[in-house]
């Protein structure tokens, strides 16, 4: 807490004591549905033990000392965090998170295991909310609902993984899902009707207590001499304006989203597997469950969180704690292949395109300067498909037939084309494989 202002203090302190106090009120009741009505000593006893460290945390919070992360370790996090090697650590880290989580998921989705990870998140997001800049971005009135959003989605993952995970078990029993256990019709009216207005009545009371707690994040007038920096799209448009610093806006703005509707409706043609329909399972559907989760979690929703809480002033990338700077400026040379080839790799200058050229002429000139990223983008299209067909895909070529397999695998390598494209622009500073800016085309 060194350097921080009395007004921060005080807003902390008022927002983390009762924080701190309402997960200590939760582990409380766990405790006691614990010990009184499952009978589990042990896990009641760690859930008393966390009830006690969250109501100490919330002493302290609310007398104004407000233990934090430490300056090591925020200091730490941001030199993993901040710049282009901040951005290929996060990338990388959740991806490699996701392909743990998958493989152990068993380990991970027990109820046990995961309200500790729960606890401790929460625990972590308290302690990192006393740093004055973690402060600024977190409870910024346009982030809150990002991080809620954030916390619900990894709360119906990890539901929709433990079912998935519970009938997978009883599938190998022999025993048929859980869906089928509770398969009575239920009327609309009463039933659903009752629901539906009881969960309305809720909901409208919580906006109205959000609505005159949280002040509506109102700035002044648009103006053209005064823009702020950094300048973010709605956070459900945040993956489109990310994939905009990596592709021309022909190609992030139109054909990427275009392809994902495409695919989406695809899916039903494509999909060939009979099983695993109506109800949750991986084991039955494991190729659709995890390009459905690396396409969401990783292409989806790490941009959005990456453009919220990573991307600040001047769209550069700065650590949770580091201040945001307008001043900061990350030197960028952005390289295209052709000057890779040409210049690093040949030792001469870039074939040109002039004014005295004829049509034939430049054309032969560009194939000439681009003629080394053109025979890699129409090999990783072209190519790589019947390469995959006659090996990892093999059995998806052989039930899907030439033109259903063709489809799937184009979709599939376009996907995979956007974190191969971040990658080397963070890593080589590679802007463009192909430039053709005579044209206006550029991948």
């Amino acid at each position: 807490m060194h350097g921080a202002s009395l007004d921060f203090v005080d807003k902390a302190s008022s927002f983390l004591g009762p924080y701190y106090l309402t997960l200590a009120a939760l582990n409380a009741v766990v405790a006691g549905m614990l010990q009184f009505r499952l009978q589990r000593s042990g896990q009641a006893l760690a859930c008393l033990i966390a009830t006690i460290g969250f109501v100490i945390l919330g002493a302290f919070a609310w007398s104004g000392s407000l233990p934090g992360l430490g300056h090591g370790t925020e200091h730490f996090i941001n030199s993993l965090l901040s710049g282009n090697r901040g951005a290929v650590v996060y990338t990388v880290g959740t991806a490699a998170t996701l392909v743990v989580l998958y493989l152990f998921r068993r380990f991970f989705v027990q109820p046990v295991v995961a309200y500790v990870g729960f606890n401790l998140v929460m625990l972590l997001l308290g302690l990192s909310m006393t740093n004055p800049n973690f402060w600024e971005i977190v409870a910024k009135p346009d982030n809150v609902p990002i991080v809620m959003l954030v916390l619900l989605l990894g709360f119906f993952t990890w539901l929709a993984t433990w079912k998935a995970v519970q009938n997978d078990d009883l599938a190998r029993q022999g025993k048929p899902p859980l869906e089928s256990l509770d398969n009575e019709k239920v009327l609309v009216w009463p039933d659903l009707v009752y629901t539906e207005l009881i969960c309305m009545v809720l909901l409208t009371a919580f906006l109205l207590v959000w609505a005159i707690v949280l002040k509506a994040p109102l700035e002044e007038p648009a103006s053209a001499v005064k823009t702020p920096n950094p300048s973010k799209a709605p956070w459900y448009f945040l993956g489109l304006q990310e994939m905009l610093v990596y592709y021309d806006p022909w190609m992030a703005g139109v054909v990427l989203p275009s392809l994902v509707i495409v695919g989406l409706m695809a899916i039903p043609y494509l999909d060939f597997n009979k099983e695993g329909n109506g109800y949750y399972t991986i084991e039955k559907r494991k190729f659709a469950y995890v390009t459905f989760q690396i396409g969401f979690l990783l292409l989806w929703v790490t941009l959005i969180v990456l453009g919220t809480f990573l991307r600040g002033p001047n769209w550069s990338f700065f650590g949770p704690f580091e201040f945001w700077d307008p001043h900061k400026v990350e030197a960028q040379n952005n390289i295209n292949l052709s000057d890779y080839f040409w210049i690093n790799l040949m030792g001469a200058s870039v074939p040109k395109v002039t004014s005295d050229m004829g049509t034939m002429e430049s054309l032969l000139m560009i194939l000439k300067r681009e003629g080394l990223g053109m025979v890699l983008v129409l090999g990783y299209f072209l190519f790589l498909p019947p390469l995959l067909a006659a090996t990892v895909l093999r059995p998806f070529f052989i039930r899907m037939g030439f033109i259903r397999y063709m489809v799937m695998a184009i979709l599939l390598l376009f996907m995979a084309a956007l974190p191969i494209k971040m990658l080397l622009r963070w890593t080589l500073n590679l802007k463009y494989i192909v430039s053709i800016p005579e044209y206006f085309f550029n991948i």
